[in-house]
């Protein structure tokens, strides 16, 4: 069953497919480097080595940019992923070093739009962690304490101080990053990547990486790569490859609804001026933003666990997507009246750490993978620190903060499918709580 009249694609409500897909590959070929995904952490891999002078050869199962890297909200978020406040317990030491790497990767990737020519509807407003409730607000403040101790740049305020709608408290601004089309962004990196000297194979399914002889041998339908290293940036794909260490990450299912175009005035009225991202402080957020055309695109709220191989051509779920309709119609009462016209989703990575990680399988397999729901701005920075150290720099100190030595990772237990129904239950429950508590006031 489908929410009436709303669009479920198969891809992304941004953009249209490129027209111009590359064929497979249908050869034996040879080159130093091959880069396995096509995604916003593949194409930064490739393209830099390729501005390195270096031989490399990208493979991508549909076309670049086909997966989450142009399906998510386009909140390009300055700080971290996961609970902060569970991180600094878990992680204390670490965590100002990926405090660190989150702003570097928010900044690298306003500076690529700019180094590409890439436009993609910026708006550099930072995002808000909203509060509907005092005990939320008081989360808020200890969330923004923790960053602050670890270096990040972070304002907490009143509704009216941060210009977000008026059916929130406050929050907490992390002003570094802002919004964008991220359909857009990903079609201007392949753009560039096509451009390079990198040779680029879509609609090339990896079917083995396996090392051979000193180097690595990549097999594909129609033909093999021998390659003296490999770096695996399939991300949420990549529990589908023998060679990817178990446990690296969950294959995470991500739903995205945008509402038909709002009048301008009525959009007004919501007091949101700054027009920030905001999430909210649910242990499964909900997002919510603004686009360039007058419409409202919200996500999350429900996260659903896959089992490999994924399913090709899946749609958002309808109960997902009533969910989070339903949450936008509680924190927007005033566009209680306006409809959805699209709905998506895509797979993107988690590790049970909450943390991005990157390193080596063998001295030859490199991987970069697990932003959890942050790639749009961390998959293209740790994509070139990767390509500078194959090119033979010194490893970066934000490429340091996320390297592990052994590929070791423990199972998640919140991230089995009946953990994550039981944190999207206590959700429910909190929303029940405060709707009643709210209506205990007006009354």
């Amino acid at each position: 069953m489908r929410t009436k009249d709303i669009d479920y694609t198969a891809f992304t409500g941004w953009i249209d497919p490129p027209s111009d897909v590359l064929p497979a590959l249908k050869a034996d070929i040879t080159c130093d480097v091959a880069v396995v995904g096509g995604g916003l952490g593949g194409m930064s891999t490739a393209l830099r080595l390729a501005e390195r002078g270096i031989d490399v050869v990208l493979l991508e199962a549909e076309f670049c940019g086909h997966g989450s890297s142009s399906r998510n909200a386009g909140q390009l978020a300055g700080g971290p992923g996961g609970d902060i406040q569970m991180l600094n317990i878990l992680y204390p030491k670490r965590l100002p070093s990926i405090v660190r790497f989150a702003e570097n990767a928010a900044h690298f990737v306003e500076s690529l739009m700019k180094r590409l020519d890439i436009e993609c509807d910026y708006e550099p407003t930072g995002n808000v962690g909203v509060a509907v409730s005092k005990g939320q607000m008081g989360r808020v403040r200890r969330v923004a304490e923790i960053l602050a101790r670890c270096g990040a740049t972070v304002e907490v305020g009143t509704s009216a101080e941060l210009g977000i709608p008026r059916g929130f408290i406050g929050g907490l601004l992390e002003p570094v990053g802002g919004m964008m089309n991220p359909g857009k962004f990903t079609l201007g990196v392949r753009r560039a990547l096509l451009a390079s000297s990198a040779r680029v194979f879509e609609q090339t399914r990896v079917e083995h990486v396996e090392p051979s002889g000193g180097g690595v041998l990549v097999t594909v339908p129609g033909g093999r790569v021998r390659a003296n290293r490999v770096v695996l940036s399939n991300n949420a794909f990549g529990g589908e490859l023998r060679i990817t260490p178990k446990r690296l990450a969950s294959p995470i299912w991500v739903t995205e609804v945008e509402t038909a175009p709002i009048d301008p005035a009525r959009l007004a009225a919501l007091g949101w001026t700054s027009r920030s991202g905001v999430v909210t402080q649910h242990a499964i957020m909900q997002n919510y933003r603004l686009t360039s055309r007058n419409t409202i695109v919200t996500g999350v709220r429900r996260l659903q666990r896959g089992k490999y191989p994924l399913p090709p051509g899946r749609t958002a779920d309808d109960s997902v997507v009533a969910g989070l309709v339903a949450g936008f119609r509680a924190h927007f009462p005033s566009l209680a009246d306006v409809e959805f016209e699209r709905a998506w989703g895509g797979w993107v990575a988690v590790t049970p750490s909450w943390l991005p990680v990157a390193g080596q399988v063998t001295d030859t397999v490199y991987y970069s993978i697990g932003c959890n729901g942050h790639g749009l701005g961390q998959a293209p920075y740790l994509g070139q620190l990767i390509a500078d150290r194959i090119a033979g720099d010194a490893p970066h100190e934000d490429l340091l903060a996320l390297w592990r030595t052994k590929p070791r990772f423990f199972p998640s237990p919140p991230m089995t499918r009946v953990g994550l129904r039981a944190v999207w239950l206590m959700d429910r429950i909190a929303d029940r709580f405060n709707g009643s508590r709210r209506h205990a006031k007006r009354n």
